[in-house]
């Protein structure tokens, strides 16, 4: 059946979309303050744990002081998830490119700047950019069965194994960010072949088309598929080359401003602002005002 690629990168902008609603659950779990929990039980000091979540700028505050111990490991689980997701995304376009861009597809092209050449072949481009996503991205996925695999049989309560979880979570951020900036970088300089379907071997593509049509016409889709399956057998089918879809989420109806939309609502749902105007507040802030903070907060 015909597509487009319009209705292929459009199907990535909305699985994004997906991936970041994913994004703001994680960060709706982790945006809570364990502060105050101590090693695990709390503190015979009379805490404020409310005024320091309100001064770091979180969203709420890990009630229990054994949960708030709890949630180290699962935090950094969680976001794994969300972060492979976006990855998984990542790694389907780029595992589409390569083959888009060999020669039994041919179907897009990209500058000789985002290819390397070939150590024997001089006619030969390989799209290395999107071979070294494809992997980055393979390990990104492979991140929340890491951490989940090294929390295993681990008790509640403060563990020192936990620590080991930074040495694989932050340089994963590191990566996926670089990821997204190169595949962002890479998609502007696409070129896509616009006549494609020109060749002969995609002639079969409109086999459905055909049917439709003379379904379209008043015949029943039992005959109507037998006799295209006919001619198809006979040598006589010669098909028009051309296909008509009217509803949401086709080729000729891609519902593009909904999925804009769609991205606007989730990104500017996130409490970003909160959080960068918290973490400024707290940074600017006179050192006299900060003890202030403190005095009350034990007073």
């Amino acid at each position: 059946m015909p597509s487009s690629f319009g209705l292929w990168f459009s199907a990535y902008a909305e699985s994004l979309c997906d991936d970041m609603y994913t994004l703001r659950s994680a960060l709706e779990v982790v945006n809570k303050n364990p502060l105050g929990s101590a090693a695990g039980y709390g503190s015979s000091f009379p805490l404020d744990r409310e005024h320091t979540t309100r001064l770091l700028g979180f969203a709420d505050v890990n009630v229990n002081a054994v949960y708030a111990q709890m949630t180290r490991g699962k935090s950094e689980r969680i976001t794994a998830q969300a972060m492979a997701n976006i990855a998984a995304t990542l790694n389907k376009l780029a595992t589409d490119i390569v083959l888009y861009t060999s020669a039994n597809y041919g179907f897009v092209r990209f500058p000789d700047v985002l290819t390397t050449g070939s150590s024997i072949m001089p006619h030969k481009k390989n799209p290395d950019v999107f071979e070294l996503i494809r992997a980055r991205t393979n390990a990104l996925m492979a991140l929340p069965n890491t951490i989940t695999m090294m929390l295993s049989s681990m008790p509640s309560g403060y563990h020192r194994d936990v620590q080991l979880l930074k040495e694989y979570l932050f340089p994963h951020i590191d990566a996926l960010q670089d990821c997204l900036s190169m595949m962002r970088m890479s998609l502007d300089h696409i070129d896509v072949h616009t006549t494609i379907l020109d060749d002969e071997k995609y002639t079969y593509l409109y086999t459905v088309e055909e049917v439709n049509r003379l379904v379209q016409n008043g015949m029943p889709f039992r005959t109507a598929y037998q006799t295209i399956g006919a001619q198809i057998a006979e040598g006589t089918y010669k098909p028009e080359r051309n296909a008509t879809y009217t509803h949401l989420g086709s080729i000729g109806n891609l519902g593009i401003d909904r999925i804009r939309e769609a991205m606007r609502v989730v990104f500017t749902s996130l409490p970003k602002q909160n959080i960068a105007a918290a973490l400024h507040a707290l940074l600017t802030a006179p050192v006299v005002e900060l003890r202030t903070s403190a005095t009350r907060t034990v007073s």
